[in-house]
């Protein structure tokens, strides 16, 4: 499933590229197994909105490995244009990745949030899962330019611990560009983008419940709660579907012709 995306000089399409959950946690252990260097990212609509006016965030997506189905819009989208894909939220993947890693003792790094969340998260990681050794808690300064001196430090200290695989819990599009620039200073490291999923774990931060959820009413529930902060971008999210379901519907009859 692509996404055509306005003319500008960066990339003009971004696509899921792992469309299974099942399949994208193979592609990952896979990966660690043979020592490579990746980087994950989990498309949803916000994405969407900001790959329509960020150059630097679409180079940043198009240099992604692995690409998920990170909401209920990308996915129905995906029906529509007779290309499905299952929902894998960037959040959903703390908890599966931590306990891989403890599988094939592997030692893991989180980065961003604030020491205390890192702290709270780690201690309930290597709780939930034995063996398992969080090596880098990372909580970078307010405000984080990823393609700035500050970030390339963190990531040194990320390469130093010892870890293969990096939690980045940033947010959009800071967390993806800086994943890209890990793979670069910090060569060996799988990089997935979380966004809340460390603050979940933490539980400095509530998510829905899982009858909201069943509903697709997340971002319902999540812009009561905080409606200065979302209701803009549920608008400038909500604005963006009809052309979206329009390529759909084109790519849709692309397939059946």
């Amino acid at each position: 499933m692509r996404f055509h995306l306005p003319a500008g000089r960066g990339p003009q399409a971004v696509g899921v590229t792992a469309p299974t959950r099942a399949g994208l946690l193979a592609e990952i252990e896979a990966r660690l197994r043979a020592g490579a260097g990746f980087s994950v990212a989990t498309i949803n609509l916000d994405h969407l909105v900001k790959l329509q006016v960020s150059e630097p965030f679409r180079r940043a997506y198009a240099a992604q490995d692995l690409i998920c189905a990170d909401g209920n819009p990308v996915v129905w989208l995906s029906w529509l244009a007779a290309r499905p894909v299952e929902l894998v939220p960037g959040s959903e993947l703390v908890l599966p990745l931590a306990g891989m890693a403890a599988r094939l003792g592997l030692p893991i790094g989180l980065l961003g949030a604030d020491q205390r969340t890192l702290d709270a998260a780690a201690a309930r990681l290597e709780a939930e899962f034995p063996g398992l050794r969080v090596v880098a808690r990372i909580a970078p300064p307010y405000g984080l330019d990823p393609e700035g001196p500050v970030a390339a430090e963190c990531l040194r200290e990320l390469s130093a611990s010892g870890a293969r695989l990096c939690l980045l819990a940033l947010g959009a599009p800071k967390q993806e560009v800086l994943a890209v620039r890990g793979k670069q200073l910090a060569p060996g490291v799988g990089f997935v983008s979380v966004g809340a999923g460390v603050e979940f774990v933490a539980g400095v931060q509530a998510r829905a419940p899982a009858w909201v959820r069943r509903l697709a009413l997340e971002w319902l529930w999540r812009m009561a709660r905080e409606p200065r902060r979302l209701s803009r971008r549920y608008l400038s999210c909500f604005a963006i579907l009809p052309a979206l379901a329009r390529d759909a519907c084109r790519l849709r009859g692309e397939e059946q012709a």
